[in-house]
């Protein structure tokens, strides 16, 4: 999400459909994985928010799907909730997965082996999100806090989601909006290559949720203000946590250091209280697989605003 090497020129030429550099990526949340649960404050926020819903869901279930599961620290919040429940936890970075490894490891210890306690069983799985290697109808709970955005089409990513989902199974995920680092967006020019990472819309998501098979979706928006007091902490937490831009057209540079310092300019003038506003969409959603025929599930009691989304009516030639 970041401007790359200012020193390098511009591109005037607008970009084609959005498209992310997979190996870029992977090889990013590769050299991340060592220090990425420094700069994860807003996953783990989410990750809290998304397991306050789980308290208003009623599912019991048999085996866990974590995708997108970085270093496993929703993993030992899964386990924690679903202590009965086997847990897999799969992502596309093998270091990613070293860590989470090396954190959930421990939890096999001396209690259980001496008591005989059974432990469900948890896997750790090197995997892209749209070819999951897990059979039909495998799982009851699929859980994806913040890997969406990483995806720039995710309607295969669902179609597996679904395919992978037992009748009855919930899907349930976090991802960013549109509106998040807007103000980034804003103060770089306008021109030219991808500068900073484009986010799905809601209702975009939420149709690819229904062509993906699944009924009734329903999502929430809500916007956060995070600030710093230097526009370069930014960069650092988005580097540190492997997610700066990795769009194929992402630009090589602002036009020379004068852009870059324009740029740096332009963001200056939010500044309020000695701090920079950085906005971060967040949105939230979850949605069934049900049988044909099956009611939509009840809206949830704790009078949160919701979007819910359906198919439209089919017109009828006269």
């Amino acid at each position: 999400m970041l401007p790359p090497d200012p020193r390098s020129p511009l591109h005037e030429d607008p970009p084609p459909d959005f498209h992310l550099d997979r190996a870029l990526l992977r090889r990013r949340f590769s050299r991340a994985a060592a220090r990425c649960d420094e700069a994860a404050f807003l996953a783990r926020e989410i990750a809290r928010r998304m397991d306050e819903r789980l308290d208003y869901i009623r599912i019991a279930p048999r085996r866990i799907l974590d995708l997108g599961c970085g270093t496993g620290s929703d993993l030992e919040r899964l386990g924690a909730r679903y202590p009965a429940a086997g847990r897999i936890g799969i992502d596309f970075a093998e270091s990613m997965l070293a860590r989470a490894r090396q954190r959930l490891a421990p939890r096999a210890g001396g209690l259980r082996r001496l008591f005989g306690g059974a432990k469900p069983a948890l896997q750790l799985a090197a995997a892209d999100a749209a070819r999951l290697p897990l059979a039909d109808a495998s799982v009851t709970l699929v859980w994806s806090n913040l890997m969406l955005p990483v995806i720039d089409t995710p309607q295969s990513v669902l179609r597996e989601i679904y395919r992978v989902l037992e009748c009855g199974g919930l899907a349930m995920f976090s991802t960013l909006g549109p509106d998040t680092l807007r103000e980034l967006r804003d103060a770089l020019p306008s021109r030219g290559s991808e500068r900073v990472h484009r986010f799905i819309d809601m209702h975009d998501l939420g149709d690819a949720l229904l062509h993906a098979g699944f009924a009734d979706p329903v999502m929430d928006m809500e916007m956060l203000t995070l600030t710093y007091t230097r526009l370069d902490e930014l960069f650092a937490d988005l580097r540190t946590a492997g997610v700066n831009n990795a769009a194929r057209t992402r630009a090589r540079g602002l036009g020379g250091r004068a852009g870059w310092e324009t740029a740096r300019a332009r963001y200056e003038t939010l500044r309020r209280e000695g701090r920079l506003p950085v906005s971060v969409e967040i949105i939230q959603g979850h949605a069934w697989k049900t049988a044909p025929g099956a009611q939509p599930a009840a809206p949830p009691p704790d009078g949160r605003a919701v979007v819910r989304l359906h198919p439209p009516a089919r017109r009828h030639a006269g």
